[in-house]
């Protein structure tokens, strides 16, 4: 049984805090592992409760802990005894020979979390680097953070039951229970002190072709206007041009890349403003840029050298050239040392996706290098 009085409720509360979260997202009807393995269990000792599924996304980090206080919310409004099973698994790269193949970040990314769970550790378990969940591709850490925003501002007895890694795959059990206010652990206030803190860090990081990137966009989702060229720009950036290609990432996620293989701009600079708000606004698998996600983003800009054709897959790096696949009308680029990107098979397959062009037509190839920006 379903409980839909508890979604409307739910939903009714997450539009008016302005949260994304709803039931208009993807409606295939068919339950994923991360649900029907708890049911399975749970139906063993239990079959007289009502359920909510609730789905992850691609947002924040801070978004989910938000979703996690909604439900916690709803759960006093209603009066009914709620519990909350954060379902998923931990890494999927534990050991080489597993399904997934191996990673180092895989055993530190369990380890550290089921320290967090051991202590309740909850604002340590959202400050685990994006990028050490990527490599250790994890599958249950939003999961886990909706359910620690349940518990914001409360004490919570934990106990750790039980870690295993069969197959080199991480499958943690721990429970928790809440014990009381406890207005210390206002976990999301001191996430985003701490998130301010790293963005201010970037800040004093970056170089001339970074901010640059970073002024192209902000000005843009701003004001709707391409900024000015800045004075004081390294030479080479108004003296020279060159194909350029401007990423963007959030939260440790591709949120735009655009990019132009050769100049046509009248420099390098103008390049990098244009591609900037290409990449924020134009990109076709993004939506554009929001102002309040302006203080998350994350800028690489590569500048291409000129490509050189080859003859065959041998002449090919992905960690040194990027590569272009050219059929007929139709061509495709890939940029170098992308992560996951570890062979040629993979590049060239890549790159010929994106050009529309099958994995069984010849093609002529090009390869290039890249100084890149980050």
């Amino acid at each position: 049984p379903y409980d839909e009085d508890f979604v409307h409720q739910l939903e009714s509360y997450c539009q008016e805090h302005h949260m994304h979260a709803g039931t208009l997202g993807e409606r295939d009807p068919s339950l994923d592992h991360a649900t029907v393995v708890p049911l399975l269990f749970l139906e063993d000792y239990l079959n007289d409760f009502e359920l909510v599924r609730v789905g992850l996304s691609g947002l924040s980090i801070a978004d989910h802990y938000r979703l996690g206080e909604a439900i916690s919310a709803v759960a006093d409004k209603t009066g009914k005894r709620v519990v909350m099973i954060a379902s998923g698994d931990l890494s999927h790269k534990l050991t080489a020979e597993g399904p997934y193949g191996f990673s180092p970040e895989g055993p530190k990314f369990d380890k550290e979390l089921m320290e967090c769970f051991e202590d309740a550790d909850f604002l340590r378990m959202m400050t685990i680097k994006p990028e050490v969940c990527e490599s250790a591709a994890e599958c249950g850490h939003r999961s886990f953070v909706i359910m620690a925003g349940a518990f914001d501002r409360r004490k919570v007895d934990s106990h750790v039951l039980s870690y295993e890694g069969p197959f080199g795959v991480g499958y943690g059990v721990a429970t928790f229970e809440g014990e009381g206010p406890d207005p210390a652990r206002d976990f999301l206030d001191k996430l985003e002190a701490i998130e301010d803190k790293e963005y201010h860090k970037r800040l004093g990081k970056e170089d001339p072709y970074v901010k640059l990137a970073r002024l192209s966009v902000e000005t843009f989702v701003k004001t709707g206007q391409y900024a000015p060229l800045p004075n004081n720009l390294p030479a080479d950036m108004i003296d020279k041009r060159a194909g350029v290609f401007v990423s963007l990432h959030e939260h440790g996620r591709l949120r735009g890349c655009i990019g132009t293989t050769e100049p046509t701009q009248a420099n390098i600079a103008l390049e990098i403003i244009a591609n900037g708000v290409s990449a924020c606004s134009r990109d076709p698998r993004f939506p554009p840029v929001q102002p309040e996600e302006l203080k998350y983003l994350v800028y690489k800009v590569d500048v291409l050298e000129p490509a050189e054709k080859i003859s065959s897959e041998d002449e090919l790096d992905p960690k040194v050239y990027g590569v272009i696949v050219e059929k007929g009308s139709r061509r495709g680029l890939l940029l170098p040392d992308l992560e996951g990107v570890d062979s040629v098979a993979q590049q060239v397959s890549i790159a010929k996706q994106k050009a529309g062009i099958a994995e069984n037509e010849s093609v002529q190839l090009y390869r290039f290098k890249v100084v890149r920006h980050s």
